[in-house]
């Protein structure tokens, strides 16, 4: 009769601790942000143009996934928002054309690292500066 009593806590435990959900969607948070965009001559010498970036991909890892979980486009004014997600950290990045010449891609990764703490909370990220040519 202890051996029942002993399985039912333990599978009761595992049950409660499987609950718990983790950075992620489901939730009622939101990250919203802007992409804003500096154009380049070729030689990365003069500043052609700078703008609010259209149809930018954005990226979201949630927690410490090695690859994204999510991506959604800016919209014409340069805005983005991933909806819909629980407390935790998330990782928000877009790529930029490299103007060091040291990726052999071409494109380095500009990122941003948030910790959502409230089941309701509206974080709005400062602007990704990209370059383009």
């Amino acid at each position: 009769m202890r051996y029942l009593g002993f399985v039912l806590v333990v599978m009761l435990s595992v049950g409660l601790s499987s609950c718990r959900k983790g950075p992620g969607p489901g939730g009622k948070a939101k990250i919203t942000g802007k992409v804003y965009v500096e154009e380049y001559n070729a030689t990365w010498s003069v500043l052609l143009n700078e703008y609010y970036g259209g149809d930018v991909d954005v990226f979201i890892v949630y927690g410490d996934n090695a690859v994204y979980n999510d991506k959604t486009s800016t919209h014409h004014d340069g805005t983005f928002e991933f909806t819909y997600l629980l407390p935790g950290d998330y990782t928000i990045y877009v790529y930029s054309k490299d103007n060091t010449g040291t990726s052999a891609s071409g494109d380095l990764i500009v990122s941003k690292t948030v910790t959502i703490t409230e089941k309701k909370e509206e974080l709005v990220l400062s602007d990704f500066i990209i370059l383009d040519n």
